[in-house]
């Protein structure tokens, strides 16, 4: 059974990497849902501009983690199938923010896979700091056509 704690878990089936890669390892993962966590480095450089002086980690990249989850998710069921394509972000629906991110932090990750229509993936996913919620979101995802590398 291959180690889903690893990162090679995450870079095997995704196309994100660092310095814009949101997920460090991956806690949990069936077809339906899976939990990871990113640790939030407290000499991340974007700190420096948002906002110095009391840094915040930006929301749009809480989300981006949430989408990275969904992704390795939605790898899994390609592996299922015939192995081709790459999810693409094609729908953000309703997300909320509710609580700061800090350097430092570590953000727990869940996604789960609500609905398939066609081409379309659609999904719940949100963020935890210190057992709270900071970040719910719903978005779809399509597959693109060709391997994924």
């Amino acid at each position: 059974m291959t180690d889903c704690r690893a990162e090679t878990f995450i870079i095997n089936r995704i196309p994100h990497r660092p310095p814009f890669l949101w997920l460090d390892r991956v806690l949990e993962a069936s077809s339906e849902s899976l939990v990871a966590e990113k640790d939030i480095p407290v000499d991340l450089e974007l700190f420096q501009g948002h906002y110095p002086g009391y840094p915040l980690m930006p929301g749009v990249l809480l989300c981006e983690a949430v989408f990275q989850a969904g992704a390795v998710l939605l790898a899994g069921q390609l592996e299922e199938g015939d192995g081709r394509g790459r999810p693409v972000l094609t729908r953000i629906v309703g997300a909320k923010f509710k609580r700061e991110v800090r350097p430092g932090d570590t953000i727990r990750i869940q996604v789960r896979l609500t609905e398939r229509i066609g081409p379309a993936w659609f999904m719940k996913g949100s963020v935890r700091v210190r057992d709270l919620l900071a970040v719910q979101v719903e978005f779809a995802c399509t597959i693109t056509e060709g391997q994924r590398s």
